[in-house]
C-alpha cells in the first residue's frame, strides 16, 4: 500500500482502452450513449499505441487518418502501429503519403527507410536513410 494518492500508479493493472473509455463513462447523464469525437479516438489511440496495443491502435487510428487526413500526427502514428504490428506494406503507404506532403519531416524518412529494410529492400532504404540522417545533421565523414 502507499502513503501518498500521487504514488498510486493510475492504471495499475488496467488496460489502457479501458481506463480512456472510463474518462467519458458519464457524460452524457444516464443511459443515454457517447459518441466518441474524433480529438478522443486520437486520445485512445495514442493511449493504446504507448500500451503495445499497436493492432488496436491501428484500428483507430485508421479512423482518425480517415476524417482528418490533412494532419501528419495521426497519420506517424498509424504508420509506426502499422510498423510495430508487422503490417510493413501498410506502414509503407501511410509514409509515403507523409513524404510526399511533407518532405522535411525527418521522422517519416527514418522509419520509411526501416521498414523497406524490414522487408529485406536494404538498396531501396538507403536514400531514405540518407535522407533522414542529414536532416539529423549527421554526414559521412570523408576520407
Amino acid at each position: 500500500m502507499t502513503d501518498s494518492f500521487n504514488d498510486y500508479p493510475a492504471t495499475d493493472g488496467v488496460a489502457p482502452d479501458r481506463w480512456a473509455s472510463a474518462l467519458h463513462l458519464f457524460d452524457n447523464g444516464a443511459g443515454a450513449p457517447h459518441e466518441e469525437s474524433t480529438a478522443e479516438r486520437w486520445e485512445r489511440a495514442q493511449l493504446l499505441f504507448e500500451g503495445r496495443d499497436y493492432i488496436g491502435a491501428a484500428r483507430l487510428l485508421t479512423d482518425v487518418v480517415q476524417e482528418v487526413p490533412e494532419q501528419t500526427g495521426p497519420r506517424l502514428l498509424l504508420a509506426r502501429a502499422y510498423y510495430h504490428s508487422a503490417q510493413l506494406r501498410r506502414a509503407e503507404d501511410q509514409l509515403r503519403q507523409i513524404v510526399e506532403r511533407d518532405p522535411v519531416e525527418h521522422y517519416a524518412h527514418l522509419l520509411l527507410g526501416r521498414t523497406l529494410q524490414r522487408q529485406g529492400r536494404h538498396d531501396e532504404a538507403q536514400p531514405w536513410l540518407r535522407m533522414a540522417a542529414a536532416f539529423a545533421g549527421e554526414f559521412p565523414d570523408d576520407d
